[in-house]
Formats: C-alpha cells, sequence, structure tokens
C-alpha cells in the first residue's frame, strides 16, 4: 500500500517555513546535544531487564528515569502506574486547543545481556565508538523512545509550548509480550484517545533509506514436552526396546514442515490472504540483495516456503520455527541412557486473519496425532499477538513521511516487517486511531544480541524528523 509521492502541496510560503523550522531545530540540537547524549547514557545505564526478577528493582528505576525526564519537559500529570508486572508511565499535555492529539508509545525495558563474553564493552556502561552508542537498548527502545522526549524538549525551549496535544503511555513490559498494557489500553480509551499513536521500535532498510512499516507479522509461541518413561534408563539395557524421548520429539518436530517448506499442519494457512501480483509488487520496491545477506550470514544458500522471495517469506507469509532443543545428557562427554524427557521452544509469525489461538489448537492436534507409540505430548502457550496492517495513505502517516523527507532528503519506503510488536494491533483496534510506525534504528544495530548499538546521527535527524512531524500536524 505504498502512498503517493505526497500527501500535501506546498507553496513557496510554507516551504520556506518549513526549511526554517529545521534549522532553527538545527540549531538547537547543536547548542544541547552534548547533554541529551550525556542523559540519553544515563538512561541506558539502568539494567531494566524485564524477564528476570532479579532485576525487577533496576524496571522500576527505569520508570522513574521516564517520569522525571517527563516531568524535566514540561509535561503533565505525570503518573508511573503499578500493574501486575512492571510499572506504567503515562503523562500529557493538552494545552494545543484544536489541534490533533498524539500518543507516543515506548519501552524503557530491555533485553537481558547474554552472551556476556561477547560484548566489547560491559553492556550497562554506555560507550561511544565510531559515532555509534553502545549499550543495551541502545536502539531497542531507549534511544528512540529518548529522542522523541528530546524532540519535544527542543519544541518546548523553541516555543515555550506545543504545536499539538500529545500524550505518553511507555511501558516496561515489551520485551515480555506486555501482558499488562493491553488491559490498562482497554480500561483507560478515554485517558488514551487521540488522533494517532506514533512508535519507534523499528528500523530504516539501510543506513539514508528511512521506512514507515505498515505491516507486522503477529506472534505464537509455546513449549512441548515429550516424556516417555519414569526415568532415563541405561541404553544397554534398554535401548532399542524402549521409546526414546529425544526420537519422538525429533519425529514431532521433522512432522511440522514439507520439504518444499510449506507448513504442514493442517488449517495452519487458514486466513492468510492470497499473494497477488500488486501485493508483491509492493514487497519488491523493497530493495534486497540476496548474495550480500549470504555473504554476510556466511550461508551457502537461503532457505524457505519454496516460490516466494526473501521479502515475501519474510513480510507476507507465516512461518513456524523452531527456536530451541534440550534433551538427554548436555554435559561434557557420554552418559549412555535412553533419555525420559526432551523438550523445544517453538514460535510462529502469523499475518492476515490468522488466529493465534486456532493456530495453536491447530499445532496441538498435529503433535498429538504424529506423536510415536509410547510416548506423551504436553504443550504449554506462552505468547500469543495478532498480525497487524496499516494504511499507508493515512494523512498521518504521509505527513510523517514528508517529516522524513525534509530531514533525510528521501522519501521513506513503507515496508511489511517480518516481526511482531504485539501491542500495535491493540492500540489500532482499542483507540481506533492510526499508527504510526517512525522507526529510526538500522538493521545492523544489534537489537538483541551483543553490542547492540544506535547511531548518533539518527538520535539526532530523529529528533529534528519527530519535531518536524508535530509542527506540520500543528500546522494542518
Amino acid at each position: 500500500m505504498s502512498g503517493p509521492v505526497c500527501q500535501f502541496v506546498y507553496s513557496k510560503t510554507d516551504l520556506y517555513n518549513t526549511h526554517k523550522e529545521v534549522r532553527e531545530v538545527k540549531e538547537l540540537i547543536e547548542l544541547h546535544k552534548e547533554d541529551f547524549i550525556e542523559r540519553l547514557k544515563s538512561f541506558l545505564s539502568i539494567p531494566s531487564i524485564s524477564s528476570l526478577s532479579a532485576h525487577k528493582e533496576d524496571v522500576q528505576k527505569g520508570a522513574d528515569w521516564v517520569a522525571d525526564a517527563l516531568k524535566e519537559i514540561g509535561m503533565e500529570h505525570v503518573e508511573v502506574i503499578e500493574t501486575e508486572g512492571h510499572p506504567i508511565v503515562y503523562a500529557d499535555w493538552m494545552h494545543a486547543q484544536g489541534k490533533p492529539t498524539v500518543l507516543i508509545y515506548g519501552h524503557y525495558d530491555v533485553q537481558p545481556e547474554d552472551p556476556l563474553d561477547l560484548w566489547e564493552t560491559p553492556p550497562f556502561e554506555p560507550t561511544i565508538r565510531d559515532g555509534k552508542i553502545y549499550a543495551r537498548g541502545a536502539t531497542d527502545d531507549k534511544g528512540q523512545l529518548f529522542l522523541h522526549i528530546k524532540a519535544l524538549d527542543l519544541l518546548m525551549k523553541e516555543k515555550g509550548e506545543l504545536p499539538v496535544n500529545v500524550k505518553f503511555c511507555i511501558e516496561g513490559e515489551e520485551e515480555i509480550a506486555s501482558p499488562n498494557l493491553g488491559p490498562f489500553i482497554n480500561d483507560n480509551q478515554d485517558k488514551l484517545s487521540c488522533n494517532a499513536v506514533v512508535i519507534s521500535d523499528t528500523s530504516f532498510i539501510e543506513k539514508g533509506q528511512p521506512a514507515i512499516c505498515t505491516s507486522l507479522r503477529g506472534a505464537l509461541a509455546m513449549e512441548v514436552t515429550v516424556k516417555t518413561a519414569n526415568t532415563d534408563l541405561h541404553s544397554g539395557s534398554y535401548g532399542g526396546a524402549v521409546p526414546n524421548s529425544i526420537h519422538a520429539l525429533v519425529h514431532i518436530l521433522e512432522s511440522l514442515h514439507h520439504e518444499n517448506g510449506e507448513i504442514a499442519v493442517d488449517g495452519f494457512y487458514e486466513g492468510v490472504p492470497e499473494v497477488t501480483e500488486a501485493l508483491r509488487e509492493e514487497v519488491a520496491q523493497i530493495p534486497f540483495d540476496e548474495e550480500k545477506m549470504k555473504q554476510e550470514l556466511d550461508l551457502e544458500a537461503l532457505f524457505g516456503e519454496e516460490g516466494f522471495t526473501f521479502h515475501e517469506r519474510v513480510g507476507i507469509r507465516p512461518t513456524l520455527e523452531v527456536n530451541g532443543i534440550t534433551g538427554g545428557f548436555q554435559g561434557e562427554g557420554l552418559k549412555t541412557i535412553v533419555p525420559s524427557q526432551a523438550s523445544a521452544k517453538i514460535s510462529c509469525r502469523l499475518v492476515g486473519d490468522q488466529h493465534p489461538q486456532a493456530i495453536y489448537e491447530a499445532i496441538k492436534r498435529h503433535l498429538e496425532a504424529h506423536m510415536q507409540a509410547g510416548a506423551q505430548v504436553e504443550v504449554e502457550q506462552y505468547i500469543k499477538a495478532n498480525p497487524v496492517a496499516l494504511d499507508s495513505n493515512d494523512p498521518m502517516i504521509q505527513t510523517a513521511a514528508d517529516a522524513y523527507e525534509e530531514v533525510y532528503g528521501v522519501r521513506p519506503l513503507f515496508p511489511k516487517e517480518g516481526g511482531s510488536i504485539p501491542i500495535v494491533e491493540v492500540f489500532a483496534r482499542v483507540l481506533n486511531a492510526p499508527v504510526v510506525l517512525m522507526g529510526f534504528g538500522l538493521p545492523s544495530e544489534n537489537l538483541h544480541a551483543p553490542n547492540e548499538h544506535f547511531h548518533l546521527e539518527n538520535f539526532i535527524k530523529g529528533m529534528e524528523t519527530a519535531s518536524l512531524y508535530l509542527k506540520k500536524l500543528g500546522n494542518q
């Protein structure tokens, strides 16, 4: 659904004023950028790892830091709202009478730092090298969230007020699938009502080529456990005569796919949209160099569902992946046993009208139907999230594209991302507002991996783009 080249027609006066506003913002950034970077370092030094109970106090510290940062720039009604898990931070500024209201979402929680030995510098001691700031959470999502806070700071410094009404909804559980934010949104629709939800938690296509994501796949995750005998058995006394849990697990995992990469679960593809020529043409607009990718990943070949390109496989087709497998003896040397238990972690990315619960039930039936004699299978569900598709022609999205083009000199592309941000679908559905996915990260920034980083160029230009976007909305 690529949008038109330009949604609005500007007069010479409009263009002059826009260039003037960009210059003014750049001057303010130049004046304050060292302080902004130091503040970002302070934010990144908090090990707010939401998935580890040992860091519960650090996650609370992260929430308090965000609340203080919002108070510092003049936001009002700042609250740190307790949930059954980690806090949600809310704030607003609602004095732009007759102007749109923009809700800015982000998350202050981060992934665990493991494996620690692969980091060149400590993950919670932010370090600047080669124009990049290295730390866990640098690009996902503290750096991208903080640039919005500082964009508003710049606007307040410049005019003493904002061009639009602004609300913040910042959570500490995105990395664990936002279990408490969905209910919060449902229960606080009036409090969060807005004309657009702005999220910066995605990335450019490549350096210098902005992107506004228009589609996110849904998610489903589960753990499959296979049990056989009530204990591990000696392979000399029992091997070949009793069921082996690892053999049984491998058998059912192998049954999940056909040799051509197609998923073999009955009913899995129900709700998957037809891949039309128009859709393929849209996906093909995103540049891709297969040879370069193979070289970067040290692969001889790519593999996936037959008949689809790389971007089609990761953007508009569903997947089923085995993420981890364990069972039997894992230590050094040998231990000749017939293992009694083995398990695997499975995740799916879903598209179109696929319903996560229906897919879960279909996979569970498939596993039970293909289990070897003498073995039992148990399935535990962890995550489920609906897919979401956004209209790139929406004026709120096209105005964001105008702001990108003004700052970067390049019109954004509108890719369909393979990842999942579960809460995006909830915001769009419950608040009935367009979601604008204004990413400023790069695919190469190692999010969720050692040596995560964020390019300071995009931190600076991100502030310019975010502030210009709000000005454009206020001028409409």
